[in-house]
């Protein structure tokens, strides 16, 4: 019989970093093949229990339960979208006025600067336009860029649902592909990690929709205090873009911000709208988050930032998504693997209240 090989704690760090090293260099290279991967499989774990009803309950196919769960998730996208374009319309009839008061607040923003900083309009205008003959001259490439992003969107949108029909149907040729590479006695610990990782995914998934709706109520009830015309819709758009870490609450408040335009354009809306904005997020970050999402996957507020910056820089948008539901991933495998327990706990939410060193006696040789 063999003995296990044991190594110092230094050579097992070095060969936990060379790992995690191999699968960034992996990940940031095939990112384009792999993120569509794990946003499928994101989207699977989350129509399984869907996938069951209408294949175990009502014994449907397996291909075509499948093909059920994907048209009842597609409609419920489309709905969203058929919804916002629809609202958008009408917000198209109003650009003329648009256009109108936003140059009676750029207008004011003119006064401001000429009165506080000593800048004439006339040297401000110089400026933007060669800001803007700059930008003209770029906008071509721009465009084009815009399509070619456009075309590998919907390519990639395709991709996504092709691999989740897919890993709905071998949903247990993959369980098995694991069994037989675990050994039977860890088939055990192997059960508990899949059951785990699928509550844990599920939950962060509905947290995250409950998340957007609770901030889409919110934001729509403050935009109509202050007398925003297209509150539903904004609100609505808000809540959605605000499933995206730190850039989607940017990119709404500009859009309420340009919406609220068709109204009137006082410095006191524009206000309101940041004001409005700001508790909305102030409750989000101090109440939604920590009750609806961090309870549920269980990783502290140091590694969920340092995950979703990794993510951003190596995937854009898809990777600070993608980040938190790894995170979650492997924080179940770590504490269920002795060797990497410590690491799990690393990644936890468990604060002691006070750590205190075991003092052991050290044996001296005579």
């Amino acid at each position: 019989m063999t003995r296990p090989i044991t190594l110092p704690f230094y050579a097992k760090l070095a060969f936990i970093l060379i790992t995690l090293i191999c699968f960034a260099f992996i990940f940031c290279t095939g990112k384009n093949i792999i993120t569509p991967v794990l946003l499928a499989f994101l989207f699977a774990v989350l129509l399984l229990p869907i996938f069951s009803f209408f294949n175990k309950k009502l014994k449907f196919p397996r291909h075509l339960a499948a093909i059920v769960c994907l048209l009842i998730f597609l409609s419920f996208i489309v709905g969203i979208l058929v919804f916002i374009s629809y609202q958008v319309t009408y917000i198209a009839n109003d650009f003329d006025t648009i256009k109108k008061n936003a140059n009676s607040f750029i207008l004011e923003i003119h006064k401001f600067i000429r009165e506080n900083f000593e800048v004439s309009i006339g040297d401000q205008k110089k400026y933007l336009d060669s800001v803007t003959q700059d930008s003209v001259k770029n906008g071509q490439a721009k465009l084009g860029s815009f399509i070619i992003s456009m075309s590998d969107v919907l390519l990639d949108s395709t991709i996504i649902i092709i691999y989740t029909f897919l890993f709905l149907i071998y949903k247990e040729h993959f369980k098995l592909f694991l069994a037989k590479l675990i050994r039977q006695e860890n088939h055990a610990v192997l059960k508990d990690i899949l059951s785990q990782i699928k509550v844990s995914i599920n939950n962060y998934i509905v947290s995250l929709i409950i998340e957007m709706i609770v901030v889409s109520v919110l934001t729509s009830i403050g935009l109509w205090i202050i007398g925003i015309k297209y509150f539903i819709l904004l609100g609505l758009i808000t809540g959605i873009l605000n499933l995206i870490p730190y850039i989607g609450i940017l990119v709404a408040g500009i859009i309420t911000v340009l919406a609220s335009l068709t109204g009137s354009a006082e410095f006191s809306i524009i206000l309101g709208i940041l004001i409005v904005n700001i508790i909305v997020q102030f409750i989000d970050n101090n109440l939604l988050v920590p009750l609806i999402i961090n309870s549920k996957v269980e990783i502290n507020a140091f590694v969920s930032i340092m995950g979703i910056i990794v993510g951003g820089a190596a995937a854009g948008i898809s990777g600070m998504f993608l980040a938190i539901p790894l995170l979650a991933i492997l924080k179940i495998i770590f504490d269920r693997i002795d060797p990497l327990a410590p690491w799990g706990y690393l990644m936890g939410n468990h604060v002691p209240r006070k750590f205190t060193w075991r003092k052991q006696k050290i044996a001296t040789e005579n």
